[in-house]
């Protein structure tokens, strides 16, 4: 007997994943900047969510609360490259038995941004998995749980939470968790440093000699990992400072602008995390998988364009470190 997704497979016309993979695969290509680019992947993503609730409504019944789906990770802050793989839960409104329920269409949705041509997360974040499908109640205990526990890998589930927005549905269920993440750390300030902590560690990709240190081994040998040598530093301080100011807004771009008002210094780095982002479009467009966004080969690199690189990583470093600074200062002051 087919399942439900191989059901949906054989179907035709615009209603189907094969029809949203080529017009992803079509519209893609089209992208001019960084900007139009994580327009069309919301797009697409629209389309298949939207599809795939179309599929379980078919076999399940009509959707029995309301809920939000929601992105995280590279989706939630709008900073995909031509590829990427999935991030995604469902908060519901309702009591727990409904879980099931949203598990089944988190579970189609998967399938569904599969097949499309978005790789499913290696770290299970995805809307399949329990932890990240349940009610507004029991999403709310898991976060105040995590902040409580404050391990390693309870803060790396709430910082991958916290970057997040609703792409389907009530957009206020977010916003509510949110704001009763920022009390819990408000009534436990020392999770502050917990959360510096967490991220503290900068992979370096300049060498004592100024050279740039691209992957010793492997096959990525002779490339650098953009992602955790270039972006991160970035996008972490700007979540520390986020989450110091009680702020909502999960991209790097919007973060750095509601927040420079308080944060003068923010100013010069949101120019450069911006032409970081072009130059990863340019540079990585072409990429025939998600794995090889994340890399770029020095061989393909001018003069100029590793002397930028390096700009790109040391401006990144600096701003952590700043922002390191005025985190743990605020932490004294509690």
């Amino acid at each position: 007997m087919a399942t439900l997704y191989h059901k949906k497979e054989m179907t035709s016309g615009l209603r189907s994943y094969q029809a949203i993979k080529v017009k992803r695969e079509k519209t893609i290509k089209e992208a001019e900047n960084h900007y139009s680019l994580n327009k069309i992947h919301d797009e697409v993503m629209k389309d298949t969510v939207e599809l795939a609730i179309k599929n379980i409504e078919s076999e399940q019944g009509k959707i029995p609360a309301p809920f939000a789906f929601f992105l995280m990770g590279s989706a939630g802050r709008s900073e995909q490259s031509v590829w990427s793989d999935q991030d995604h839960g469902i908060l519901f409104d309702g009591k727990d038995d409904l879980q099931p329920y949203f598990l089944k269409l988190g579970t189609e949705i998967m399938r569904g941004l599969e097949e499309v041509g978005y790789e499913k997360c290696d770290g299970k974040v995805m809307s399949s998995e329990s932890r990240w499908c349940q009610s507004i109640t029991s999403f709310e205990e898991q976060i105040i749980g995590w902040l409580d526990e404050a391990t390693w890998q309870s803060l790396r589930h709430f910082g991958t939470f916290f970057d997040s927005r609703v792409l389907i549905g009530e957009e206020t269920y977010l916003e509510e968790l949110k704001q009763s993440a920022f009390s819990f750390i408000e009534e436990n300030p020392h999770i502050y440093k917990r959360l510096v902590d967490n991220v503290d560690f900068v992979r370096k990709g300049i060498g004592i000699f100024g050279q740039l240190l691209p992957e010793q081994s492997g096959s990525h040998s002779g490339e650098i990992a953009l992602k955790t040598t270039t972006f991160f530093p970035y996008v972490n301080a700007l979540r520390l400072l986020s989450l110091l100011e009680h702020e909502t807004v999960p991209q790097t771009i919007e973060r750095f602008k509601v927040l420079e008002a308080k944060y003068s210094y923010l100013k010069e780095y949101q120019v450069d995390f911006e032409e970081l982002l072009a130059f990863r479009f340019e540079y990585r467009k072409d990429a025939k998988t998600y794995d090889e966004v994340h890399y770029l080969p020095l061989s393909q690199l001018n003069k100029e364009d590793k002397q930028l690189l390096k700009y790109f990583m040391k401006k990144g470093y600096a701003l952590f470190y700043d922002t390191k600074s005025y985190v743990e200062e605020a932490c004294v002051k509690w």
